[in-house]
């Protein structure tokens, strides 16, 4: 009833890929896809990096994990892309964060690809971007452990699916947000899949104040107090980044507030509202990509373009937030309680300026105590989306964390 009110929602994930490669070139890549055996006859710029636009079955339901794969360097200064007679020595996966997509790593593909005798991929997590859109059903009813535990579930054990599909064994596995909450819960359950973690501001770190909801519900927002380190590998001396709360709230404040929890609660998803709000949902988009301050016009537009297409699919993965998040962004199952159990090599990245408190993959460097090799960097003149905002650093001290032998 509701797709015939606001009928804009007709992209198909397998078929519609011009607003995607139009972002990656952006990034000075092109894509050469699908087949995995492609070889490319043609003159090309050797500067050029090409890329496989690969959808990855993982199941018998029709299910399947949208890849990009740039391999054996990507081709830069020869027109060959990888074939199987060349197996791989090591690679790099990448996992994107909410409302994003494999288009949202367009300004480091070029970059990263310049790493020696690596692989890298990128994925859509199963139900967002170009991936498959499954009905995902949740089960708010069971419990607030078994509720979270069946959203990650529904995550890790697609991409151990598409892991085995591409017959990777072990792998540097890098993930963005909810994406770096997602792989190390992976790393977790599949260590010897896992050469080493990355977590690039990871959310669901640190554990909720006790009376979070209830400051939530009387309309009191939670600010974290903002450190803006130096540039570069960082140490911490202090864990002291305790929440604060906003003044007494307007009646405006506490309607809002109320209905987005109760909202969230309900696993309603801002792609839901995007779609909402029909020919205006492109505008709303618009508006949120804005915040990346240090784009151009034209790469704001690409991102806005990719960001409104995936939210006019079918809902699937991203009504999912509310069962492993509470309000405000804690984890209902908080990494720092479980990262610390990890057996392979952690690091973590943040951006100088990051909404997201460092303060969480802080505690889990205290409690893994040097039992495996950790390290934390921060990316300056950055916020959250530091892989966007400042590029060419992320691309270096992620190619140094490539090369480290730990």
């Amino acid at each position: 009833m509701l797709s015939r009110l606001w009928p804009w929602g007709t992209a198909n994930t397998r078929t519609d890929d011009t607003i995607e490669r139009a972002l990656l070139a952006q990034g000075g890549v092109t894509v050469v896809g699908p087949s995995t055996e492609q070889r490319l006859e043609t003159d090309i710029d050797s500067e050029a990096v090409f890329a496989e636009a690969l959808d990855v079955d993982i199941d018998t339901q029709g299910n399947y994990i949208h890849t990009i794969a740039i391999r054996n360097g990507g081709g830069r200064g020869n027109a060959t892309t990888h074939s199987k007679e060349h197996a791989p020595r090591r690679s790099l996966v990448l996992t994107h964060g909410y409302f994003a997509g494999v288009g949202f790593f367009f300004r480091n593909y070029r970059g990263l690809s310049q790493a020696d005798d690596w692989d890298i991929y990128a994925i859509d997590w199963l139900g967002m971007g170009r991936s498959s859109r499954p009905a995902y059903k949740g089960v708010r009813d069971k419990g607030e452990e078994r509720r979270a535990e069946y959203a990650e579930e529904f995550f890790v054990e697609s991409l151990e699916a598409w892991r085995q599909r591409m017959q990777i064994d072990k792998m540097v596995l890098c993930g963005h947000s909810f994406g770096g909450y997602m792989v190390g819960v992976y790393a977790l359950k599949y260590p010897q899949h896992v050469e080493k973690l990355v977590l690039l501001s990871p959310i669901g770190v640190p554990e909720a104040p006790h009376d979070l909801e209830n400051k939530i519900w009387q309309g009191y927002e939670p600010i974290h107090r903002k450190l803006h380190p130096k540039e570069g590998e960082y140490r911490m001396k202090s864990n002291n980044e305790a929440p604060v709360y906003s003044g007494k709230p307007s009646w405006q404040r506490l309607l809002l507030f109320r209905t987005s929890l109760y909202m969230w609660d309900s696993n309603y998803s801002p792609q839901w509202v995007v779609r909402m709000c029909g020919p205006l949902g492109k505008r709303l988009v618009s508006w949120y990509i804005r915040r990346f301050s240090l784009l151009t016009d034209e790469q704001r537009s690409g991102m806005a373009a990719y960001a409104h297409q995936h939210a006019q699919l079918a809902e699937s993965s991203a009504s999912s937030l509310g069962d492993f998040l509470r309000p405000g962004g804690f984890a209902r199952k908080p990494l720092v309680n479980r990262v610390p159990d990890v057996v392979m090599p952690t690091v973590f990245f943040y951006g100088s300026h990051d909404w997201v408190g460092h303060a969480g993959g802080e505690e889990i460097i205290k409690r893994i105590d040097g039992r495996v090799p950790t390290r934390i960097y921060y990316v300056p003149n950055a916020s959250h989306n530091f892989h966007i905002d400042n590029p060419e650093v992320f691309n270096r001290y992620m190619i140094d964390e490539m090369a480290r032998a730990d």
